[in-house]
């Protein structure tokens, strides 16, 4: 009776969307860890006598151990049973958010920042692993999106909490790390309640045309569509890591917003991400729905997403007032919107090596990216001004879909032939 009990589980519809939200629920965890530095910048940069450059060297550590993490954490998730990594990764980093609220150097913030990278790197090859162990192909940019969406989630969250958290006095920055590093311990007993030992063992649902069924990872490793992704992330992942984290700053020290408004614009900001991101599933869908194929679907939606991505090149420019602010809504939601469609598009290259795909693309991302946090903050502290590298960033989107668009299917006219649609070249 159990058996059946477990086999109509993992095949019901309404348990796969309960794991998605449960995913959902880690990737909001992951980003309140994360957001808590951003949103305390101007205060720890005051408290510790930062220079621009100097803060930029705490994301750009982040960065790197994340690269780290995610070659890691990559391969144990095709080794090690997701059901018990992804609880413990997620124990680690929130152990290390609560001990960030303790530090009283410079160099302890720096520890701190490069295990947190380094831990919180394991979300993704698991997660990445769970939506495409769990969905059909068609699905995945949907359930992609749900789960991308707790990021924005998280981030909306984060600056409300902390500004009710936080008071005028100096070190009061410190209680809202502790109090996000304990609340992430819960999540840990939905999931092992709701995932069982099997759920996730069978081999993920039939990969689109192309992908590689070879059981080698280098037969994927050194393919023309990998090397498409890891440019695509490259990119989008510059351009979202840099807006993210630098957007408090952009409006409290480079706009003159209060701090307060900022952090409650911050939350805003993050529900248009949100909206982003499951407009983009959404959209998907619909596109697949009405003649368009997969393929050319994620294509589209990552077109429009990059276009409003491209709009920090205006915001970048704009003075303080509602017009910036409603920009920075349609760049939020297209920046975040472009990586649902990126997942899907990992999740078609191995049905078999998910964990490695999702982690060695995080280290390219991380490893290319990170340094650009430092020349970011150079660049202000040269400059005295964010204009330029905020515009910058928001253009990275449009040269990645360029790339998909221009190679993913290259050379054009014989992949039309072959998939007997002209479609699959949207």
């Amino acid at each position: 009776m159990e058996r059946v009990t477990e086999s109509t589980r993992a095949h019901s519809t309404a348990w796969k969307w309960w794991v998605c939200a449960l995913l959902l629920c880690a990737s909001a965890i992951n980003y309140m860890d994360r957001q808590t530095l951003a949103n305390a910048a101007t205060r720890i940069t005051r408290e510790f006598q930062l220079s621009q450059e100097q803060y930029g060297n705490l994301e750009l550590a982040f960065g790197w151990a994340f690269a780290v993490g995610s070659l890691v954490f990559g391969w144990l998730a095709d080794r090690v049973s997701v059901r018990w990594l992804y609880p413990a990764v997620l124990t680690l980093w929130s152990l290390v958010g609560f001990a960030t609220g303790l530090v009283q150097t410079y160099s302890g913030l720096l520890v701190c920042r490069t295990l947190l990278g380094l831990f919180e790197a394991g979300h993704w090859p698991c997660a990445i692993k769970t939506t495409q162990r769990l969905l059909d192909p068609k699905d995945r940019t949907m359930g992609n999106s749900v789960l991308q969406s707790g990021t924005s989630i998280g981030a909306i969250i984060t600056p409300l909490l902390m500004n009710w958290l936080m008071s005028n006095e100096a070190g009061s920055w410190r209680f809202p790390f502790q109090a996000i590093g304990v609340g992430g311990i819960v999540w840990i007993f939905f999931w092992l309640a709701l995932v069982r030992r099997n759920d996730l063992s069978k081999p993920a649902p039939a990969a689109a045309q192309g992908a590689s069924t070879d059981s080698s990872f280098w037969s994927v490793l050194f393919t023309r569509r990998f090397l498409i992704v890891l440019v695509m992330i490259s990119l989008i992942n510059t351009s979202w890591q840099l807006l993210r984290a630098w957007l408090p700053k952009f409006l409290i020290e480079g706009r003159g917003y209060l701090e307060s408004d900022a952090l409650n614009f911050n939350a805003l900001f993050y529900v248009a991400t949100d909206v982003g991101c499951l407009g983009a599933g959404a959209a998907t869908l619909w596109l697949h729905r009405h003649s368009f194929s997969v393929h050319g679907a994620r294509v589209t939606v990552f077109f429009v997403c990059a276009v409003l991505t491209a709009l920090a090149a205006v915001a970048a420019f704009l003075p303080q007032g509602w017009i910036l602010l409603g920009l920075l809504l349609l760049i939020g939601a297209g920046a975040l919107g472009l990586f649902p469609c990126y997942h899907a598009l990992t999740q078609e290259l191995t049905p078999v090596h998910q964990g490695k795909v999702t982690g060695l693309a995080g280290v390219v991302a991380w490893a290319v990216g990170s340094p650009a946090h430092r020349y970011f903050g150079r660049l202000i502290d040269q400059t005295g001004s964010f204009d330029l590298g905020f515009a910058i960033a928001g253009m990275l989107p449009l040269v990645a879909c360029l790339f998909l668009w221009a190679f993913w299917n290259w050379p054009r006219s014989k992949m039309a032939t072959a998939n007997g649609s002209p479609g699959e070249n949207v």
